[in-house]
């Protein structure tokens, strides 16, 4: 499908969407605390959601098992998972690191954003890998202009993975958010030959995600039996930084960052 351009309008409906979505995971990041529970932190996103008239695009997101939709408001997702974390009684812990993760819908426009916070003290590797994920989304944002071919983008982002020692997964990418929350074009952290074949120029217009997920160890993942949570193969950390984006003549646009604490 071609990739549909905004207009300004659309561009700052959007960003209404978006600081929604950035106050929202900035209240869940600051209940994140040992022994909260994964529900607890979903509740905060559902209530907060509801009280903003904002709809969590993750409730009943269709799976491949015909009417098992998603069945929570946000993604919430622990250590060596990766995305899709299903919000459960399961308790946080010294040492962990919890991954923030929300879509909605506002006014008829998307936004989407994610985080990975660390609970209490964790250890120095885990630390760098919340760095060097955080770093890797900075370094594919302040790239963005108008012209730019997205695989030279994402081949800076690669390189800064893989030099510090870790991993990209390659089964989850970034992708287009407008009126819907996936659309054209898919915006990967990394190329290869498919990838190459896939490419797109940047332009002024464009809104899209931007969303690295960095392993420590394999990047190889796996579904679990819930049907949503993706998990690390060797069950070594991940983590997630994602902001919407959207490309000006001036280069990026960063509609999901206002005050959220990880941002830029």
């Amino acid at each position: 499908m071609p990739i549909i351009l905004k207009t300004r309008r659309e561009i700052e409906m959007m960003r209404r969407a978006g600081q929604i979505g950035c106050e929202i995971l900035a209240a869940m990041r600051q209940a994140v605390r040992i022994g909260v529970t994964t529900f607890e932190l979903n509740e905060i996103g559902r209530e907060m959601l509801a009280s903003r008239g904002a709809i969590g695009m993750s409730k009943n997101y269709p799976s491949y098992t015909p009417g098992e939709g998603y069945p929570a408001e946000t993604c919430v997702s622990i250590n060596e998972e990766v995305v899709h974390g299903i919000p459960s009684p399961r308790q946080l812990k010294e040492g962990d690191i919890v991954t923030l993760d929300l879509a909605l819908r506002f006014d008829g426009y998307c936004a989407d954003t994610a985080t990975t916070v660390p609970v209490g003290r964790v250890s120095d590797k885990v630390n760098k890998l919340l760095n060097v994920t955080r770093d890797t989304l900075a370094i594919g944002i302040k790239q963005i202009k108008p012209g730019r071919k997205w695989t030279d983008i994402a081949r800076l982002m690669q390189y800064n993975v893989e030099s510090n020692g870790f991993n990209v997964v390659r089964e989850f990418v970034g992708h287009g958010v407008g009126r819907s929350m996936h659309e054209d074009p898919k915006v990967p952290n990394f190329v290869t030959a498919e990838q190459l074949k896939g490419d797109f120029k940047l332009r002024a217009g464009m809104t899209f995600a931007v969303e690295p997920m960095v392993v420590i160890g394999r990047r190889d993942v796996h579904q679990l039996p819930d049907g949503w949570t993706i998990v690390t193969e060797d069950g070594l950390p991940a983590a997630h930084f994602e902001h919407t984006i959207a490309v000006t003549d001036a280069g990026a646009d960063i509609l999901t960052d206002g005050r959220a604490p990880w941002g830029l």
